[in-house]
């Protein structure tokens, strides 16, 4: 009989402490030494060769880290993209491989992704469309895709079409070429565009170049991708397979009038006051992940707030300059008081409903929030004013501050407050949680989002001294969070479990350990006779192993993999699947879920 030797059967982010008790907090930091010039924008982990990744739009590289000792992490070398392209704007990781997203040299010049090993390795690049501004890798690591913005130029003379680029990385990423590239424009969609943003300075506002596409994430199981279209306030969906869009979804307003979705409004009372208004804040979303909670999949977006704001074309206006309409607003001077609302920016886009020159509704930019969205773009939940009233109890002499300056109490009130940048998801001890990274205020706030329709804040930890007199110092900490990034305690030497923000302003990559939890690594299990042997106990990754007629059998959800150790894809199953394992050579193997999770055996 032939034996399955089992060498770690990886549960599903199984931990070892309950999730109650975790906290977050603050180990390393990488400083690159330049202020406010974008020196640290992105960061992605590779777990193969254990190091990070930053995007250093200052130098135009990517930076590697050294991640096998997270406590203390430094940087290894630079890759240099200065041969690529005019800027670097994202990078993504998968299995020693990293896509590096750079834009052309001007407005109407298409972009590329750049391919290289984990040590900088070139390996191959292909075009794509024009700004990419974010790259990620599915989870199978079959596709890389890419938000390509297509922004104008800053007189609105050149305006490129927005787009997304799928990118079949299936061949090896060596061999990747221009005939594995489509690039999807966002009015290829042949349904509606009813009550998507569409406004500018020119006429044909339908066209592509009228959609800019932001962000991007993947569902679990590999087969839709969920584009933001920030200043649309819009998510585009994909079918990843067909290569096609199958709906753009508007995201509606938040209603600030209601009780619990209060915001400061004035950067000018000197004072904290979270109250309500009649504003309908534009959710206008910058990044989106996505999650499956309980077998249904939701996107979660980080609803930081966007304008046009060019020389040939802005829709940006203090709410005290326009004209309010008297039925609407009969207290209109109270409400355009530098104390009260008239400091807000508003959109000159929306409002005027009857068309005779003043506003009847006010629109104002971002929601100041973090929102869980349905798979069809249905709102489940909204944190309303918690962010705010949050930073009001934990940092009050610093509230709604900038993060370019110290002494900036409420500077941020009358502009999108604190400012939800990123957003992370992350599985520990069977509870799901997200991560939202303020730009402004600085610092991550983290939620136990087990039942979606209620999330319940969990720590909020700034990496930032206020006291600092001068802000470009080292020792002012974290400023500008632009990304956030989770690392599971499997791939990292300790067990521990982190959270990595990239920093623009403060040109910083810092680490956070999630405290309360560490991963345990199963016991070694070696194959007997038993029939069928429960090797894990988790209830989202099992393997029965069957060596009567050596047969394994994987249950769990969504996809999975089985490599050689060559790396060579030798079956792929969906579900529940069973792995005739009497059809492989003698040899080592791997399965790999969808999100990266893994087991290996060998069979001899």
């Amino acid at each position: 009989m032939k034996k399955l030797y089992f060498l770690a059967a990886a549960a599903f982010f199984s931990l070892t402490t309950g999730a109650q008790s975790l906290s977050l907090e603050h180990v390393s930091t990488y400083h690159s030494g330049v202020f406010g010039e974008g020196a640290a924008e992105i960061v992605t982990f590779d777990k193969t060769s254990n190091k990070l990744f930053f995007s250093n739009a200052n130098a135009n590289s990517v930076g590697i880290i050294d991640f096998s000792d997270p406590t203390n992490i430094s940087l290894v070398t630079e890759i240099d993209l200065d041969a690529y392209g005019d800027g670097v704007n994202s990078v993504s990781a998968y299995d020693g491989f990293v896509a590096v997203a750079v834009q052309g040299a001007s407005t109407m010049d298409r972009g590329k992704i750049v391919f290289f090993d984990a040590s900088g390795t070139f390996k191959s690049s292909v075009e794509v469309g024009y700004l990419p501004d974010m790259v990620t890798f599915s989870p199978d690591g079959k596709y890389v895709l890419v938000a390509n913005e297509g922004e104008p130029s800053d007189d609105w003379s050149e305006d490129p079409a927005g787009s997304v680029s799928i990118i079949d990385v299936s061949v090896g990423i060596a061999s990747v070429a221009q005939t594995n590239v489509t690039d999807l424009l966002i009015t290829d969609y042949t349904g509606s565009f009813e009550n998507v943003r569409n406004f500018g300075p020119q006429t044909g506002y339908d066209s592509a170049a009228n959609y800019e596409p932001e962000y991007v994430t993947i569902s679990e199981d590999n087969s839709t991708a969920f584009v933001t279209l920030q200043e649309n306030n819009a998510v585009a969906v994909i079918d990843i397979v067909s290569k096609t869009i199958t709906d753009i979804q508007p995201l509606g307003f938040k209603d600030h009038s209601v009780l619990g979705n209060g915001l400061d409004a004035s950067d000018k009372d000197d004072v904290i006051n979270i109250t309500s208004y009649p504003f309908r804040g534009l959710y206008l979303p910058d990044a989106i992940t996505t999650i499956d909670i309980n077998g249904t999949t939701y996107y979660l977006t980080a609803n930081e707030g966007d304008s046009r704001d060019y020389d040939g074309y802005s829709e940006e206006e203090r709410l005290k300059d326009v004209d309010l309409d008297s039925t609407a607003f009969p207290n209109a001077a109270t409400l355009q008081a530098d104390e009260t609302g008239g400091r807000i920016k508003i959109t000159s886009s929306m409002g005027d409903v009857d068309g005779d020159g003043d506003f009847d509704q006010i629109y104002t930019y971002g929601a100041r929030s973090f929102s869980i969205w349905s798979a069809s773009g249905s709102l489940i939940y909204d944190s309303g004013d918690q962010f705010e009233q949050k930073l009001k109890t934990i940092e009050p002499d610093n509230f709604n501050s900038t993060n370019d300056e110290n002494d900036s109490f409420d500077n941020r009130s009358d502009d999108k407050g604190p400012e939800p940048e990123a957003i992370e998801v992350a599985v520990i001890d069977s509870v799901p949680y997200a991560f939202i990274g303020l730009e402004r205020q600085g610092g991550v706030m983290m939620y136990n989002i087990a039942n979606p329709t209620a999330p319940t804040f969990v720590d909020y930890i700034n990496f930032r001294d206020f006291n600092e007199v001068d802000p470009t110092t080292e020792a002012t900490g974290d400023l500008g969070v632009e990304d956030v990034l989770f690392i599971h305690g499997m791939y990292t030497t300790d067990s521990n479990y982190y959270i990595v923000t990239s920093n623009e302003v403060s040109g910083t990559v810092s680490v956070f350990q999630i405290v309360g939890a560490k991963y345990n690594p199963p016991v070694d299990t070696t194959d007997t006779n038993t029939s069928v042997a429960q090797i894990n106990k988790t209830a989202n990754f099992r393997i029965y192993p069957n060596p009567v007629s050596d047969v394994l059998t994987v249950s769990k959800k969504g996809n999975f993999t089985v490599y050689d150790m060559t790396g060579q894809i030798v079956q792929t199953a969906n579900k529940t699947a069973r792995i005739e394992v009497a059809t492989l050579p003698e040899g080592l193997y791997m399965i790999r879920d969808e999100r990266g999770v893994t087991m290996t055996f060998i069979k001899q």
